[in-house]
């Protein structure tokens, strides 16, 4: 073999056995997103965030019932597919020079402890597992991806007058009021293992244990801040209102009758702008928002809280398409890996 041959094989041998070792999957790494690290520990923080009694959940009885291992990966690949989707997004954001400064953080993190006395706002980061500095930057990476879709979708977003008047005509009955009606939005969280769900982070329940430790930590993010329209948009599994915030129109009073007397009492108190707690119901665990109460009567174009509220429908419905194909765009441009999912199915694959 020449000697030129024999040389250029060596290289090459060395080549792929240097590319091969780069390409050994570190033992603390879930998943690489651009060429960077979401470890181990990460996921198993964010995963105890959001399931905090995860590993085992009381019976009636009294008893422990243990999560199954094939249900806690379920979840954890749910949680890192949420960071993948985060990581990509802030990437975007620091790319552009849209990170949040320590004033941004500082002022949404006095923002959330406001309402709480310090044992109380302690109390909050412990049931979610957290500390002060888990929570400063995990807003940090909210706010900066806040920014990213103010920037790149919602500032683009134009609502003209035309369309306005365009759904009012086409919309005219639903603003006529024979009875006095209640704006109202919602999250569900159901227990039925169906595979498709409308919400942007597909995340879906299987399970009556799922369905109450994910609505809890839906809950617990309300108390701390979260945006209710943002959390339905990423993980109602109403089909009908994910998409629109969990916006459910206007609900007659009357049909509130229908109702148990408790859940119609709980709804009749609540002041609009505020929320329910966890509620069990027959096709799972809600929780509801007043937006608005309206008087009976035909509603007129010329009102401006007909106008506004046709706004943030139309605006809602724009935003929320655009952010699902901006989500697509982004995941197609990235280049991620997830090792968690390759060790699950390489482990199935060997027995």
């Amino acid at each position: 073999m020449p000697r030129t041959f024999s040389a250029a094989i060596v290289t090459l041998s060395l080549a792929w056995a240097l590319t091969s070792c780069n390409r050994a999957v570190p033992a603390n790494v879930a998943a690489m997103v651009n060429g960077r690290a979401i470890t181990y520990a990460d996921l198993e923080k964010q995963y105890q965030s959001q399931f905090p009694s995860a590993s085992t959940r009381t019976t009636p009885e009294g008893g422990g019932e243990h999560t199954s291992a094939d249900q806690i990966q379920i979840q954890k690949l749910e949680v890192l597919r949420t960071l993948i989707d985060g990581e990509i997004m802030l990437q975007r954001a620091e790319k552009q020079g849209l990170m949040a400064t320590d004033a941004d953080v500082e002022q949404k993190f006095n923002e959330l402890k406001a309402p709480y006395t310090q044992e109380e706002f302690q109390k909050q980061l412990n049931a979610r597992k957290l500390t002060v500095d888990d929570l400063k930057a995990q807003l940090r990476r909210d706010l900066s991806v806040a920014k990213l879709f103010n920037k790149e979708i919602t500032s683009q977003i134009s609502i003209t007058d035309k369309d306005i008047s365009d759904f009012y005509n086409a919309n005219k009955a639903s603003f006529n009021l024979a009875e006095p009606q209640i704006h109202m939005a919602q999250i569900l969280v159901t227990p039925s293992p169906e595979a498709n769900v409308g919400n942007l982070k597909n995340d879906k329940a299987q399970d009556d244990d799922q369905a109450r430790k994910k609505i809890d930590g839906i809950y617990q993010r309300l108390r701390m801040g979260d945006d209710f329209a943002s959390l339905a948009q990423n993980y109602s599994e109403d089909a009908k209102s994910s998409q629109n915030g969990g916006d459910l129109g206007f609900i007659p009073e009357s049909a509130l009758d229908k109702a148990n007397a408790d859940l119609r009492k709980t709804i009749m108190a609540l002041r609009p702008g505020e929320t329910t707690g966890v509620l069990r119901t027959a096709e799972g665990y809600r929780i509801l928002k007043v937006i608005t109460r309206e008087p009976a009567g035909q509603r007129d174009l010329t009102d401006p809280k007909v106008q506004q509220t046709i706004r943030e429908t139309l605006l809602n419905r724009k935003d929320q398409l655009l952010k699902a194909a901006y989500y697509e765009v982004a995941r197609n441009e990235a280049k991620v890996t997830n090792y968690l999912a390759n060790r699950i199915v390489g482990s199935r694959e060997k027995k």
